[in-house]
C-alpha cells in the first residue's frame, strides 16, 4: 500500500490535498473526483480501508513506526493538512463568490464537472456504459429533480449524522459531501461554522466524519477491487445527470423554479461569463489529470 515517492511527488501528494479541499467547499463538486482524475483514488479509500480491529493492537505489537507504515499516514497527513489547509484558506473566498457571483461560479464548476464526465467515462467500455451508466445516470437526475434542500437544523447530533454522509459521499468519485449537506440544510451552518472556528460544531462533524470512514471505506474498497469498472461506469451516469443542480440560475437549490427563469433573464448578460468560466473548469481539470 504505502509508496516510496521522491520530495516533488510528496509536494503533488499536498497540492492534490488543497485541490480536493477546494473541491468540498462548493456543493455538486466530488473531492473524490479530484482523487481520482490525479490518480490516487485507489490509495486513497485503500489507505482508510485498512484500519480495522487490528489496528489497535498493531500499535503495541509492532510499533507505531510499523502502524504508521501499515496505514500510509504518511500519505493522508499530508493530503488531510493540504485539504483543511484549503478549506480554511477558500471557504470565506468562495463564499463570498457565491453571494456576489454565484453565476460565474456556478459555471467554472460545471465546466469542471461536465469535462470530469468525459474524463471518466472515455475509459469504460460502452457495454458497461449503456448499463450502469444509464442506471447512475436516472440515479443521479432522479435525485436533482426530486430533492430539494431542507431547512436549517442546528442540533449537533444532526451534524454528525452530516458528517457521516458526507464523508461517504467524500469517497466516492462522483457525489459531493458538501452537496449532501446542502440537501440535509446543513451546509450554511458548516461553512459559517469553519469561518468562524465554532467548534462545537466542527469537531462533532469531524467524528461524524471518522466513523463514516471507517465504516464505509472497507466496503467501497472491495467493491472497487472486484467490480471497479461497473461502480465507474455506473458513477459516470450519476455525475452526468447530477449536472443540472450546478446550473447557474437556481432559486431556492432548485433549476425548476419558475423564479429561477426570471433570474436568468435578469443576469442574461453574465451569460457569456460563465461560459468563459465554464471553459477555464475545463481548463482546470485538464491540469489537474496532467497529475494523474
Amino acid at each position: 500500500m504505502p509508496q516510496v515517492r521522491s520530495p516533488g511527488q510528496w509536494l503533488g501528494v499536498f497540492v492534490r490535498g488543497m485541490a480536493m479541499g477546494m473541491a468540498e467547499v462548493v456543493p455538486g463538486v466530488s473531492g473524490g473526483t479530484i482523487a481520482f482524475v490525479t490518480g490516487i483514488y485507489l490509495e486513497l479509500v485503500g489507505s482508510f480501508a485498512s484500519f480495522g480491529a487490528k489496528s489497535f493492537p498493531l500499535l503495541f505489537t509492532a510499533g507505531p513506526r510499523q502502524f504508521w507504515r501499515v496505514h500510509n499516514l504518511s500519505f493522508l497527513a499530508l493530503l488531510g493538512v493540504g485539504m483543511v489547509l484549503s478549506v480554511l484558506l477558500f471557504a470565506r473566498l468562495i463564499g463570498g463568490w457565491l453571494e456576489v457571483v454565484p453565476p460565474l461560479v456556478w459555471g467554472f464548476f460545471s465546466g469542471l464537472i461536465a469535462a470530469t464526465v468525459v474524463h471518466i467515462g472515455r475509459r469504460r467500455s460502452i457495454r458497461l456504459l449503456v448499463t450502469y451508466g444509464v442506471v447512475g445516470f436516472a440515479v443521479g437526475l432522479l435525485m436533482v429533480l426530486a430533492l430539494d434542500p431542507l431547512g436549517r437544523q442546528d442540533s449537533l447530533w444532526v451534524f454528525f449524522l452530516g458528517g457521516v454522509i458526507a464523508v461517504c459521499a467524500w469517497l466516492l468519485p462522483a457525489v459531493s459531501g458538501s452537496f449532501l449537506l446542502l440537501i440535509l440544510g446543513l451546509y450554511a451552518p458548516v461553512l459559517e461554522a469553519i469561518n468562524e472556528l465554532y467548534f462545537p460544531v466542527l469537531i462533532t462533524l469531524a467524528a461524524g466524519c471518522v466513523v463514516g470512514l471507517l465504516g464505509f471505506s472497507k466496503g467501497l474498497y472491495w467493491l472497487m477491487m472486484r467490480h471497479g469498472e461497473a461502480v465507474l461506469a455506473f458513477l459516470t451516469g450519476f455525475i452526468a445527470g447530477s449536472l443540472p443542480r450546478l446550473w447557474p440560475w437556481t432559486v431556492d437549490g432548485a433549476f425548476t423554479n419558475p423564479a429561477a427563469y426570471e433570474l436568468l433573464t435578469a443576469q442574461s448578460a453574465l451569460l457569456p461569463w460563465v461560459g468563459v468560466m465554464a471553459l477555464a473548469g475545463v481548463a482546470s481539470l485538464w491540469l489537474l489529470s496532467r497529475f494523474e
